[in-house]
């Protein structure tokens, strides 16, 4: 079964507590001190607009090859974007954002955010596994654990080998994942359930320790009509990992590791860290 299917109309309703201003705000600092992107503020975009407008009628719709490498260099993308909240936050930061995402459900929300905020953000339906872009970007981030939704080893391995393959020369890495301490010590096996006035839902979790898997079954009851509520079902399924696999992963992609850092504390991990920070580096182009 798809997940982020059903689900999508009520997503951003669960997820009203998620703290993406504080992530976004980390990860415009982490691009800051490890990254090559720049954000524009909105009169320099205006004034490279108009510098660029210039330059076609000029010279016959000709941009110099120092603009194109410069666009690229400043190109952000969202892995895993979902309904696009931390990739128009990012936008608003001044970031030259593109979000990619398997569930176009999901996407279509971030369209509609797009619509009413007017910010110039690309949205591209993708398996991550398949990425394919038409330029090199400066920096890849993804964040809320998307990666743990590659099951196997070696779809991690060439999702990286595609974000190495894209990312501009010297351009970051930065995505988290969650650990497996966090499904086998924190989540697995329980079962959370959270009443709101137009809908709720019943999230079950089984931990599989062997494979390292968390199977989650939600359950969800959406008011249409009235008192009427329609119910859904979907079933998601994440891998935990390590730290070193990961950093294991990040090296077998060709890409160099920078850093990695605990998501909750701001600090290097530890066994007890639940969600962790990666920050990997481009290797392989001149």
């Amino acid at each position: 079964m798809e997940a982020y299917t059903d689900f999508a109309s009520v997503y951003d309703t669960f997820m009203d507590e998620t703290p993406y201003e504080e992530w976004a705000e980390f990860i415009h600092k982490l691009i800051k001190e490890y990254g090559i992107s720049k954000p524009e503020t909105k009169k320099k975009a205006d004034d490279v607009a108009d510098k660029k407008s210039s330059s076609r009628i000029e010279e016959g719709d000709a941009v110099s090859e120092a603009e194109n490498l410069d666009s690229e260099r400043n190109l952000v993308l969202d892995l895993g974007c979902g309904t696009g909240t931390l990739t128009e936050l990012l936008a608003q930061k001044g970031y030259d954002m593109i979000g990619v995402d398997y569930s176009q459900e999901m996407l279509n929300i971030a369209m509609n955010k797009k619509e009413a905020s007017g910010l110039e953000i690309l949205y591209l339906c993708q398996d991550m596994r398949e990425l394919d872009l038409y330029s090199t970007i400066g920096t890849v981030i993804s964040a809320c654990d998307s990666v743990n939704y590659l099951l196997e080893e070696e779809d991690v391995v060439e999702t990286f080998c595609l974000v190495n393959k894209f990312l501009y020369p010297g351009g970051v890495f930065i995505f988290d994942f969650n650990t497996v301490y966090k499904y086998e010590q924190v989540i697995g096996d329980t079962t959370i359930a959270e009443n709101r006035e137009d809908c709720s839902f019943i999230w079950d979790n089984f931990y599989h320790g062997e494979e390292c898997i968390n199977e989650y079954d939600l359950t969800i009851f959406v008011k249409e009509e009235g008192e009427l509520f329609r119910k859904f079902t979907e079933t998601h399924y994440q891998r935990g990992y390590t730290l070193e696999e990961m950093v294991t992963f990040v090296k077998k992609a060709g890409m160099e590791f920078v850093k990695a850092i605990d998501a909750d504390t701001h600090d290097a991990p530890t066994d007890t860290s639940e969600r962790i920070y990666i920050i990997a580096r481009e290797q392989g182009k001149r």
